[in-house]
């Protein structure tokens, strides 16, 4: 196994600046990551004599704004 000098600043591919060093850092990686970019479902479940009231979606939105 062959193991490369983190000094090498030959490698042309190598976006980095020497002066960076990532081994020192302590981050944590973040827990909200995952559900960053998913939206989440929320159901509202509407007692029977509501939802006798307001039959369609938009008629308790229209309520809720207000």
């Amino acid at each position: 196994m062959n193991k490369t000098n983190c000094d090498d600043t030959d490698n042309s591919d190598d976006d980095l600046l020497p002066e960076y060093n990532f081994s020192e850092m302590k981050a944590k990686p973040n827990r909200f990551a995952a559900s960053a970019g998913k939206q989440r479902l929320k159901v509202v479940v509407l007692d029977e004599d509501v939802a006798i009231v307001f039959t369609t979606p938009e008629s308790v939105n229209k309520v809720l704004v207000n």
